[in-house]
């Protein structure tokens, strides 16, 4: 499988780029539309000829397999064409799309072959054994694990949810086909007709492997939240330039595979020039262009470090919020000074899973809070975050 992958991604080219990903994707819906249909024509035939309705049904497969392929094809095309007026971010979630489509098609057929296989187990009719049906089940086999491999491969290289699909579509028809080709070794040596009753299994099996691809691919269109490892290295990332002393309310967003827009409120010295702190932000996002797929926007909140009596209510605050529950995050400290009395002014981001709700959060706080004495209260703002 290396050996077509290196074929169609070029020496030195990135494997994510558009170009190689729309180069790769049409050279798998190519493919897929060929032996799908070559896949279609045989068990379509051999299940007519011999009254094989699961045969009949899994050759039906096949033929909506080519089409999942076309509309993979189209996908890819969509995806590669840069931004333009309409679309300024791209059109790289037409790809996602094309995996909804996909997963559809999926479930149609899951659907339409539970109702033939149990009109069959409820009106059963005599089917004929022949070795041209187990001869062309079997092929069936071997080319659906070859392609199962081989998208998975290039899924892997080019990080495409289309051809994830595509690979775990042609598995569960692998599988499918396997146990069609057994319930006909088995009805042959039992004399017991087991077609309706696979065609069913083979139906059921089919409707979870489209159920997972469609949950999937609406998860990424509503926003699904990033992978924790790329949210871990873009935070790596940023703290490693010289002035940053920490950063918050990290926000991804993807347009689809390798499209990602990012924004982060970088805490810096407040200190620090303006100038300085501004060359920092252009420093830290003009390296993410170069470096990553990331495009990053980056928001500086100064902050006090060198103040005893600010560090020591910091302290105290992190303490009170960290008392609630460890999970909680506290960023944007400041201590606003007044005549009466002094505000700690902060924000806690919060798991999405906490039971405890806004008021509650904030009556634990400034409870803590006031038991400082000082004349303190607090003013805080509850975020709710993805903080895993």
């Amino acid at each position: 499988m290396h050996m077509v992958t290196n074929f169609l991604i070029k020496e030195g080219e990135k494997p994510t780029s558009p170009a190689a990903r729309e180069r790769v994707g049409k050279f798998s819906g190519a493919l897929g539309i060929a032996l799908n249909t070559l896949l279609a024509a045989g068990k379509i035939a051999v299940g007519a000829l011999f009254g094989m309705i699961s045969v009949l049904a899994d050759g039906m497969n096949n033929l909506t397999d080519c089409g999942s392929n076309v509309v993979s094809v189209i996908g890819f095309k969509m995806s590669g064409k840069p931004a333009d007026k309409e679309h300024p971010f791209g059109h790289q979630r037409a790809e996602t799309i094309s995996a909804l489509v996909i997963a559809l098609i999926v479930l149609v057929v899951a659907v339409e072959l539970a109702a033939q296989s149990v009109e069959k187990i409820i009106s059963p009719t005599e089917s004929e054994f022949s070795y041209w049906l187990v001869a062309v089940l079997a092929v069936s086999v071997a080319v659906k694990l070859f392609m199962f491999f081989l998208n998975r491969s290039l899924a892997k290289a080019v990080d495409s949810e289309a051809l994830k699909a595509t690979a775990a579509d042609s598995i569960s028809d692998a599988i499918a086909t396997a146990a069609v080709l057994l319930s006909l070794l088995i009805s042959q040596w039992t004399e017991f007709n087991l077609d309706g009753y696979m065609g069913a299994a083979v139906a059921v099996f089919i409707a979870f492997t489209g159920g997972s691809i469609l949950k999937e691919t609406v998860s990424r269109l509503l926003g699904k939240a990033p992978d924790a490892d790329v949210v871990k290295k873009i935070e790596q990332k940023i703290l490693s330039f010289e002035g940053v002393r920490g950063l918050h309310d990290l926000t991804v967003h993807s347009y689809g595979q390798n499209k990602l827009y990012a924004t982060a409120h970088v805490e810096v010295d407040s200190r620090m020039p303006i100038m300085d702190a501004h060359d920092l932000a252009d420093a830290i996002e003009k390296d993410f262009a170069a470096d990553t797929d990331i495009a990053l926007t980056v928001h500086i909140d100064p902050l006090v470090f060198d103040d005893p009596k600010v560090n020591r209510y910091r302290e105290e605050a992190e303490r009170i919020v960290g008392n609630i529950d460890g999970r909680f995050r506290m960023h944007d400290f400041r201590v606003v000074g007044g005549t009466a009395h002094s505000n700690l002014v902060f924000d806690v981001a919060v798991p999405f899973d906490c039971a405890l709700s806004e008021a509650e959060i904030l009556a634990r706080i400034k409870d803590g809070v006031s038991l400082l004495g000082e004349n303190l209260d607090a003013v805080v703002t509850v975020e709710r975050q993805n903080l895993e």
